[in-house]
């Protein structure tokens, strides 16, 4: 009876052992900042594990300004990031310092879930094992810890996040977050394909830190409990917050084309070397522009920035027509290949039109075409008629 008692009592330490000695898992979700990589926000996961003494932060956010070939990787899509771990209090050091806000969500796991994943982030985080394929979309520093709790949850986080939808795109979430710098917003808005506009599933979404920071709120063990057991700030964001949604109007563009467009029809009869100067500067930035998004679709691995359709509107094509620009300068009239090359680049800018009313793919870009086929038409109709 002793023996049995003795017994007993053993495996009973041993279970309360194993119990305390699993460690607590937790996202920590920071806020965005001024830098343009920042304004997305950021995340890590947090183990904190009674055997290391203080809390680890798994970041899949670094990466080397430094390294040889950098500049190169990440103009052909190919750019890489590392995970490190580092004590919290560290990790969070940056942040305290520049002002972005901290919340650390602990999270109801099993004790075997806990210890699974805490051996897994440690496993990668190894030198060997710690680079990865960065893609800013798909895989990236959120997607990462994403795809980490659904290993550890045993898929649960897909199967509850990948049938709902906000009806949320990568363009409208890009712009909405980069608006605050607006070179960086129109960027976005002119680089992104069709890709970049169909309606993402909440699991998509999580590429955002702060999408996922919300969907973690909602999310259910399969007992029904909370899967976040405990929410609490650690630093407060005194940077400016997260822009909210803005409906996004096509008709002030339009206006501002059709007063481009006629402000050019006005202005070549009474001053015809003015408007070929503005009209040398138009093609010199789509031509420029046009090549940018080219070269991205033929020789890149952006995928979010391929078949893009404003490459009708930005046309490389416009370079050919500075020579011409050039001969209107010089108050001579152009060729009558000018003549036709430039009646060719209104012609394409128009074909703009045809899968905007198809929706083939949609691309949400009525708003470029509303500013930039006016323009078009407007110096097509100035010189295409001409005679040499």
């Amino acid at each position: 009876m002793r023996t049995a008692k003795f017994f007993l009592a053993f495996v009973l330490m041993l279970f309360a052992g194993s119990v305390i000695a699993a460690p607590r898992i937790g996202v920590v979700t920071m806020g965005p900042g001024d830098i343009f990589w920042e304004r997305f926000g950021h995340d890590a996961i947090v183990v904190d594990d009674p055997a290391r003494g203080e809390p680890v932060s798994y970041n899949f956010g670094f990466f080397d300004l430094g390294e040889d070939g950098f500049v190169g990787r990440f103009v052909k899509g190919e750019m890489q990031y590392m995970l490190v771990a580092l004590p919290l209090r560290e990790d969070l050091q940056y942040y305290r310092e520049t002002g972005r806000g901290a919340i650390l969500q602990w999270l109801d796991l099993e004790p075997a879930q806990a210890r699974g994943l805490a051996d897994e982030l440690a496993r990668n985080a190894r030198p060997e094992n710690a680079r990865y394929r960065y893609d800013y979309y798909t895989d990236n520093c959120s997607t990462r810890v994403r795809d980490a709790l659904d290993r550890a949850l045993g898929g649960a986080l897909q199967r509850q996040l990948r049938g709902r939808s906000s009806g949320d795109s990568y363009r409208g979430e890009s712009v909405r977050l980069a608006s605050p710098a607006a070179w960086m917003s129109l960027g976005f808005d002119l680089a992104l394909g069709p890709y970049g506009d169909r309606p993402l599933s909440r699991w998509e979404q999580a590429f955002l830190p702060r999408r996922l920071a919300d969907d973690l709120r909602e999310l259910k063990r399969p007992d029904g409990r909370p899967l976040v057991a405990e929410e609490r700030e650690l630093l407060p964001q005194r940077q400016a917050p997260e822009p909210a949604e803005a409906p996004r109007r096509w008709w002030p563009w339009l206006l501002l084309g059709l007063a481009a467009g006629a402000t050019i029809l006005v202005l070549a009869p009474r001053s015809p070397r003015a408007t070929a100067a503005l009209a040398g500067v138009f093609w010199l930035l789509c031509g420029l522009l046009g090549g940018v998004l080219a070269m991205a679709w033929g020789f890149t691995e952006h995928r979010a920035l391929w078949a893009n359709r404003n490459l009708l509107l930005l046309d490389p094509l416009c370079l050919l027509l500075l020579p011409g620009a050039w001969t209107l300068l010089r108050g001579r009239d152009p060729s009558a290949r000018f003549r036709v090359l430039l009646a060719a680049v209104a012609a394409i800018a128009a074909l703009a039109l045809v899968p905007l009313w198809l929706q083939l793919l949609p691309q949400r870009n009525g708003h470029w075409i509303a500013l930039l086929l006016p323009i078009h038409l407007a110096l097509a109709w100035t010189w295409s008629r001409r005679k040499a």
